[in-house]
C-alpha cells in the first residue's frame, strides 16, 4: 500500500487553513444561522466554492497528478486561490451588511452568524496569504497568472460581475445610448479578460495566430480607453439632474435595496476597474519591453 507523505510547506499550511476556515463558515451558517434568500444563497456559493477547490488543488498535489490535469498546473492553483479569496472578501462583507447589521436577531442565531463571518475573513485572508506565496517573484520563471498582469485579470472579472449584479436589477441602462456604451465597455472587457484567463489556465495561448505578450498590451491600451469613457460617462448620466430622475431621498422611502446605491457602486466598480486595467497597462508593457530587450 503505498504512503503519501506530505511535505510541509508554508503554502501546503496557507490551503489547508484556507480550507478549515471556508469550510467552518459555510457549516456554521449552514447549521444554526437560521438564513435563506438569494444573499445567504450567494455567501453559501462563495465559501462552497472555495472549499471544493481549494480540495481539489490539495488531493491533486498529494496524489501527484498534476501532469494529468487537462489545465496548466503553473497558473490554475494561483488563479484559483485568487478567485477565491475575492469570492470569500465579497461574502465577508455581504453577510454581515445583510444579516448582523439593522437585523433584530438575538441569542444562538446572531453568534453563528458573527462566527460565520469572523471564520469568512479568516479564509479571505489565508487566501491571500496563498496568493502572495505562489505569485512570481521579479526575475523568477512563472506561469502567467503568478505575474501581477495575470494576478489583475482575475480582480478585473470579478469587478465586472459585480458590476453586472448591480446594473441588471433594476435594469439602469436602457436611458440613453452613453449608458449603453457603458455596458457594452463592461461587457466587452469582461469577455476579453475571461478568454484571457482561460486561455492562460487552458495553456491554448501558442495556438494563437499573433504575439501573445504584444496582444495584452494591445488589448490593456484599449481597455484603459474604453474604461475611461465609462468611468467620466457613467456619473455625469446617473447623477446629473439633467438626466436622471434617481435622488438620495428614493432611498429614504423604499423597502429593500436602494437604486441609487447601486448606480453609486457602479460608479466605484467601474473606477477601481479603470484603475486595474491601467495597472495592468503598465505591467504588461513592462513584461513586453522585458521580453524583446
Amino acid at each position: 500500500m503505498a504512503l503519501v507523505v506530505l511535505a510541509p510547506s508554508r503554502l501546503l499550511w496557507a490551503r489547508l487553513v484556507a480550507l478549515v476556515f471556508a469550510c467552518v463558515a459555510f457549516s456554521l451558517a449552514a447549521h444554526g444561522a437560521g438564513l435563506s434568500g438569494g444573499m445567504y444563497d450567494w455567501c453559501m456559493f462563495c465559501w462552497v466554492f472555495s472549499f471544493a477547490g481549494t480540495l481539489l488543488v490539495v488531493l491533486v498535489e498529494l496524489l501527484g497528478l498534476q501532469t494529468r490535469m487537462p489545465v496548466s498546473w503553473t497558473n490554475f492553483p494561483i488563479t484559483f486561490a485568487c478567485y477565491a479569496a475575492l469570492f470569500c472578501l465579497c461574502a465577508s462583507i455581504i453577510f454581515p451588511l445583510h444579516f448582523l447589521k439593522d437585523t433584530k436577531v438575538y441569542g444562538e442565531a446572531r453568534s453563528y452568524r458573527i462566527a460565520s463571518t469572523v471564520f469568512s475573513c479568516l479564509a479571505t485572508i489565508a487566501y491571500a496569504v496563498e496568493v502572495s506565496l505562489t505569485r512570481a517573484r521579479p526575475g523568477e520563471v512563472a506561469g502567467y497568472m503568478a505575474t501581477v498582469p495575470g494576478l489583475l485579470k482575475v480582480c478585473e472579472t470579478f469587478v465586472a460581475s459585480i458590476i453586472f449584479v448591480f446594473i441588471s436589477e433594476p435594469i439602469s441602462y436602457a436611458h440613453y445610448d452613453a449608458l449603453k456604451w457603458c455596458m457594452a465597455v463592461y461587457c466587452i472587457c469582461f469577455i476579453v479578460s475571461a478568454a484571457i484567463v482561460v486561455l492562460c489556465v487552458g495553456e491554448c495561448t501558442g495556438f494563437l495566430p499573433f504575439p501573445f505578450a504584444r496582444f495584452l498590451s494591445v488589448y490593456a491600451l484599449l481597455a484603459v480607453a474604453m474604461y475611461l469613457t465609462a468611468t467620466i460617462i457613467w456619473p455625469v448620466y446617473q447623477f446629473d439632474s439633467r438626466y436622471s430622475r434617481t435622488s438620495p431621498d428614493y432611498c429614504r422611502i423604499s423597502s429593500g435595496s436602494c437604486a441609487w446605491n447601486k448606480l453609486v457602486a457602479i460608479a466605484v466598480l467601474t473606477a477601481v476597474n479603470f484603475l486595474l486595467y491601467l495597472a495592468d497597462l503598465t505591467y504588461s508593457a513592462r513584461l513586453v519591453f522585458v521580453s524583446t530587450s
